[in-house]
């Protein structure tokens, strides 16, 4: 059986949410990057090597 290691929220301020989790031990995979003028994506990755997707809605 796999094991799920990745999991996605919409958070309404992506950039306080990011500092968040990086103060705990979170790091950035990649950049934070839009997808057309819907969202802000970012991808981070917890201390147990878990990726999590951050999406803020924008305009």
């Amino acid at each position: 059986m796999r094991r799920a290691t990745r999991s996605a929220f919409v958070v309404e301020d992506i950039d306080a949410v990011l500092a968040r989790l990086r103060a705990r031990g979170a790091e950035l995979v990649g950049e934070l990057g839009r997808y057309r003028d819907s969202y802000r994506l970012c991808y981070v990755r917890g201390p147990e090597g878990i990726i999590v997707e951050l999406a803020e809605q924008i305009g």
